[in-house]
């Protein structure tokens, strides 16, 4: 077994579940939720359901379980490495490749090349060796990958305080009269299709802010930047505010653009700006827009306007 978590509560209020998610732990939400179902967690060396509510004076006590082999089949697939050392793997991932192994994707995913690039941090179990953070399976971009525990615990801290910076871009649908502009809409499960998420009364804190790169008759190209890390974040809050992103098949419209056919929403995450495990030394990259976005933005017809930065 690893070694014993305590976490001692003083002032901190509200259902176990969500007390540890604000903790900086290097798990998953969903994991920590397994675990108190199983007893791996305890609360005063009880086991106790999710919403049980926390109170001064109590000890939760995790005990991680020793971390397995994995079982998923490494694969030589080409990656597209961006920048790889000791630590951290930043990878482009191309649109339709899915991010690890699960349900209905056993093969072909981003996990499955890597392990045969290089080993992986374990902490994320067996089935998302080295994930920290995903992006859709019909988003393209870079994505940041653990290649040890040490990597993945100082990766996932970074992403609880802020402390990186993700920048996507994204075609859609309308055209916006303001420039820049930020959307705070809690999500969480959708309450009738529980695939999807959804602007949600008591979901979780999801901030999205959002600039105007070129305006397009009908369009619009956004840079957005995420404060917070939603399961399809980007792709909600845009619906949310009618300007769902081109290509959506869940939360928008037909997937085509004035005739042509895509394979999945115009969504590229473009930069990412990390701080290097070890180090500690601030390391930024950047992708360019893969040809199918290009060639479907020369499709379009621009509106010039002085203060738009993006041109082609």
């Amino acid at each position: 077994m690893a070694n014993k978590i305590l976490i001692h509560i003083t002032d901190q209020a509200g259902r176990v579940d969500a007390v540890l998610s604000k903790e900086n732990l290097s798990y998953s939400r969903t994991t920590l939720s397994n675990w108190l179902v199983d007893g791996t967690i305890l609360v005063n060396n009880h086991k106790v359901k999710r919403s049980y509510k926390v109170v001064s004076g109590d000890t939760i006590s995790i005990t991680p379980p020793d971390a397995q082999e994995t079982t998923i089949e490494a694969e030589n697939i080409p990656l597209d490495i961006v920048y790889e050392d000791d630590d951290i793997i930043v990878v482009n991932k191309p649109q339709g490749m899915v991010v690890h192994p699960a349900a209905g994707h056993s093969s072909g995913t981003l996990v499955n090349a890597l392990l045969h690039h290089s080993p992986l941090s374990t902490i994320n179990g067996e089935f998302r060796p080295g994930i920290v953070h995903r992006i859709d399976r019909d988003t393209s971009g870079l994505l940041m990958v653990a290649k040890n525990d040490k990597a993945h615990r100082s990766l996932s801290e970074q992403l609880k305080s802020h402390k990186n910076q993700r920048i996507y871009y994204a075609l859609v649908r309308g055209e916006f009269t303001e420039n820049s502009g930020t959307i705070e809409a809690p999500i969480g499960r959708h309450k009738i299709d529980r695939k999807k998420q959804a602007v949600i009364e008591g979901g979780r804190e999801a901030v999205t802010h959002f600039h105007v790169l070129k305006r397009y008759a009908g369009y619009t190209l956004l840079q957005v930047n995420l404060e917070t890390g939603r399961t399809h974040q980007i792709r909600v809050h845009m619906s949310y505010i009618g300007h769902p992103v081109v290509g959506d098949p869940v939360y928008g419209t037909a997937q085509k653009l004035d005739g042509i056919q895509l394979n999945g929403q115009l969504l590229h995450a473009k930069t990412l700006t990390l701080e290097q495990p070890t180090t500690g030394n601030e390391l930024s990259f950047d992708s360019p827009l893969p040809d199918y976005f290009e060639f479907a933005l020369s499709t379009l017809t621009p509106i010039n306007r002085e203060e738009d930065e993006y041109a082609k």
